[in-house]
């Protein structure tokens, strides 16, 4: 059975003391966060993931609710991200994944389909692949915070540090981008 509060009604159980209020947040936010942090830094997913809700846990006792969980959570992936990108000497604008190197793009489609609709599933998921690592990594972030997260453009700007409408931008733009590419791939088969 799934716990009934609000994620951030859980949050301030959690700091004040309810474990089970972790578990549920960790819970809903586990997949998203991961594939939010895969899609941008594939090759350390599992340190920053962990990192991240180290982080969490260790701001737990300061928590107030100044946004939606959702912001905060990923205001704090968001600053994990730049910090990694730091350390390695790469800002968001030079980043470029391979998506040939990129191992979410080798997941297999579902075993329990037939073969045709398998091999139909993988081509375009490998073409959403290609595409979105072809994103600038500015609009790549706000797309899959839109995304995997379902946050609005207000949270989406809180948790980059821009203002709504750089957000709304970005997002536009990487919707824009993504449809065309997709057109393209599609129209070279």
């Amino acid at each position: 059975m799934t716990d009934p509060r609000t994620d951030e009604a859980l949050m301030l159980a959690y700091r004040d003391g309810d474990a089970a209020a972790f578990d549920a947040l960790y819970g809903r936010w586990r997949g998203r966060l991961y594939r939010y942090l895969a899609h941008q830094a594939a090759e350390v997913v599992d340190e920053l993931f962990q990192d991240v809700w180290l982080r969490v846990v260790g701001a737990r006792t300061g928590y107030e609710v100044t946004a939606r969980f959702s912001t905060w959570l990923f205001r704090i992936a968001h600053n994990r991200l730049m910090d990694h990108y730091r350390a390695r000497g790469r800002s968001l604008v030079d980043l470029a994944d391979d998506p040939e190197d990129n191992p979410i793009g080798r997941q297999a489609a579902p075993e329990w389909d037939t073969p045709p609709a398998m091999l139909e599933r993988r081509e375009a998921a490998r073409h959403i692949l290609v595409c979105l690592a072809a994103l600038p990594p500015t609009q790549q972030e706000v797309f899959l915070m839109a995304e995997e997260s379902g946050m609005s453009l207000d949270e989406i700007a809180r948790a980059s540090g821009v203002g709504r409408e750089t957000a709304k931008s970005r997002l536009r733009y990487a919707l824009d981008r993504l449809r065309r590419c997709l057109a393209g791939l599609r129209g070279t088969e």
